[in-house]
Formats: structure tokens, C-alpha cells, sequence
């Protein structure tokens, strides 16, 4: 909207005697509008905020404290920043256990040899990938919504979530590599792919949709993996050190954009 509300407009709005149809045109310009948001806190006295934040608080059961908050706070994790990231979908008991079935699945193929090494390798990296993906946005988390008018900015939100998802991802993945016999250098082949993945993930993610963009980064991953063997007459050629260099360059542009593009996350995304 270009236009904005006047003085008299604003305070009839804040006495709450203006008819629906005109408090939700203001409502719905004051979420865009900082100009008229600091003309409307003119308007609403400081004892009736305190006097509606004193009923909220009365109806306010006091949150309990869950697994992984607890976990975090034994690290010394601040208490607000543990809360946020007991919200995150891929750092709950049930990813997790996804996450054990699909690794357990993948290191049985690996310990065969042959082609279920190059299958652990290709899943490898996609977990971190999943867990960032599901880290933060509309239809994943539960708390989005609050997370966009919280006074907390949502890149740095994301950005909490997503280290904290690629750290643990990361170590279920490394764990389950160093379970796998006779992999040698190839124990640490999926890294940089994997840290290429999630972070090209979440630069994308700035532009698009990030389920579209995960599903883009999983099928061009697969068929590259594919390709690469089927094509190359050396074994696991996607994990060589050509393509090893070429994720470290995704992974810092990566970086460079998603500092350039911050802003975009504090926009309501589309699902």
C-alpha cells in the first residue's frame, strides 16, 4: 500500500470502535509500515498494554521443559536460545529416529562394499541436507509465524537452527561412517558435499520455495552421483579431489549470498 493512515484513523482503531473491514486494511499496512506504527503507539496508552499483557500472562500455563532443551541447557545453552532450538522439527526424538533408520540402512549396505558404499556415500550428505531443510519455515515449524514478529531477526533464527542441525546431523553421519569397515579416506568423502548441499540449500532458500529447492538439490545430487560412476573410469568420481574443490566454492558463494540476502528471510515465505 502507498498511502497512510491518518492521526484520527489511528485512533479510532485503537479505541477498537472502527468498523472490521477498515481494521483489517490497518492491521494488514501496519505489518509493512513503520511510519504508522510509530504513529499508532501515540494512541494506545502504556497502562492498557500492560493491562492486556497482564491477561495474557494470567492464561499463560508455564511451558514445560522438554528432552532436548534440557539436554541443551546442561551445555550451558542460554535458556531463550535452548527454547528456540527445542522447536526445531529436525531436533526432535522422532528425526532423530528417522535419521538413526536411515543411516542403520545405509552403513548395513556400505559394510557389503561394492555398490552399497557409493549408496552410503550418496545418502550421506542428504541427511544434513533434510535436517536444514525442515530446520526452519511455513508448514515445518510450528513456529514460524511467532518467529517472524519476534523481535529476534529470523536469518539469525535459521542460522542458529541450521548450525545446530548440521552439527548433529554431522555427527550421527560421522559416527555411522567411522561404523563402516574398510571405508578408509572414503570415511570422510561425504563432507564437503554434504556442507555444499545445506548451505546451497539455505542461500537458495533466500530466492524460492525450500522444499522446491531441496527437491532441486536431491535430484541434481543423485544424478550427478549416478552419472559421474556410470561415466568415469574411476571408482567414486564424484568424491575425487576435483569435485571435493568444486562443493568448497558452492560452500563459500553460499555464504556470501546468504549474507547478502539476510533480509529476504524476514519476509513470509510461501510453502
Amino acid at each position: 500500500m502507498s498511502w497512510h493512515a491518518d492521526s484520527a484513523l489511528m485512533e479510532t482503531y485503537a479505541l477498537g470502535v472502527l468498523d472490521q473491514a477498515h481494521a483489517s486494511s490497518i492491521e494488514a499496512h501496519l505489518l509493512r509500515c513503520k511510519r504508522c506504527r510509530d504513529t499508532i503507539t501515540h494512541h494506545v496508552g502504556r497502562s492498557r498494554l500492560d493491562g492486556m499483557w497482564a491477561g495474557i500472562e494470567e492464561r499463560l500455563e508455564p511451558a514445560r521443559t522438554g528432552v532436548v532443551e534440557r539436554i541443551l541447557g546442561l551445555f550451558g545453552t542460554p535458556d531463550h536460545v535452548a527454547r528456540l532450538l527445542a522447536a526445531t522439527p529436525s531436533l526432535r526424538l522422532s528425526w532423530f529416529a528417522a535419521l538413526a533408520v536411515a543411516l542403520g540402512f545405509a552403513a548395513g549396505a556400505a559394510s557389503a562394499g561394492g555398490m552399497g558404499v557409493l549408496l552410503f556415500l550418496l545418502v550421506a550428505p542428504l541427511i544434513p541436507l533434510a535436517g536444514v531443510a525442515v530446520a526452519y519455515g511455513p508448514r515445518v515449524d510450528p513456529t514460524y509465524e511467532i518467529g517472524l514478529a519476534a523481535p529476534m531477526r529470523s536469518f539469525r533464527l535459521l542460522m542458529i537452527r541450521a548450525i545446530a542441525v548440521l552439527v548433529t546431523s554431522t555427527a550421527f553421519v560421522g559416527l555411522a561412517a567411522m561404523a563402516v569397515p574398510h571405508l578408509g579416506w572414503m570415511a570422510a568423502a561425504w563432507l564437503l558435499p554434504s556442507l555444499g548441499l545445506s548451505t546451497a540449500n539455505l542461500a537458495l532458500s533466500s530466492y524460492w520455495s525450500p522444499h522446491r529447492v531441496t527437491g532441486v538439490l536431491v535430484a541434481a545430487w543423485a544424478t550427478a552421483v549416478v552419472l559421474s560412476e556410470r561415466l568415469s573410469s574411476v571408482q567414486y568420481a564424484a568424491f575425487r579431489a576435483a569435485p571435493q574443490a568444486v562443493f568448497a566454492i558452492i560452500a563459500a558463494a553460499s555464504i556470501l549470498i546468504l549474507a547478502r540476502r539476510r533480509e529476504a528471510f524476514d519476509v513470509r515465505r510461501r510453502a
